[in-house]
């Protein structure tokens, strides 16, 4: 305002005229209140526009994601061996094994999740993500 001694329309303001800018364009009552409805009903509709297409780009992403996925099937008896993770006290420094085992698998729970048992018999009740574990060939 103090550099070209008008007050500032904020771009918001010209797409949704306020009472201000509809003065400035010299519309009357009647054509003003149809232009606010105009605008209100246009500003719904594109936020469904929105919205599907947010939906629309997340089913395409999952379906180019799931492409590449290939499930591990394990059934019970069959031999894995367990990931160890950082976390874990088992890591001691750089030249550890990765991998510990191998591991027979008692149960298949749903969703992935796996009952191990040690080779003695031993069985872990504590399940494990099918992620972290991968078939052992003897």
């Amino acid at each position: 305002m103090l550099v070209y001694v008008t007050e500032v329309v904020i771009p918001t303001k010209v797409k949704i005229p306020s009472l201000r800018v509809i003065r400035e364009a010299k519309l009357d009552d009647a054509e003003w209140i149809w232009v606010i409805q105009e605008q209100l009903m246009l500003i719904d509709e594109k936020k469904m526009d929105a919205i599907c297409h947010g939906q629309l780009y997340q089913n395409r992403m999952a379906i180019a994601f799931n492409k590449r996925v290939k499930p591990l099937q394990f059934t019970p008896g069959q031999l894995v061996l367990k990931k160890i993770f950082p976390h874990q006290e088992e890591v001691k420094g750089k030249f550890v094994p990765n991998w510990q085992g191998p591991y027979v698998v008692h149960r298949a729970l749903s969703g992935g999740s796996l009952i191990l048992a040690e080779m003695d018999g031993k069985v872990n009740m504590k399940p494990i993500n099918s992620d972290a574990v991968k078939k052992y060939y003897v």
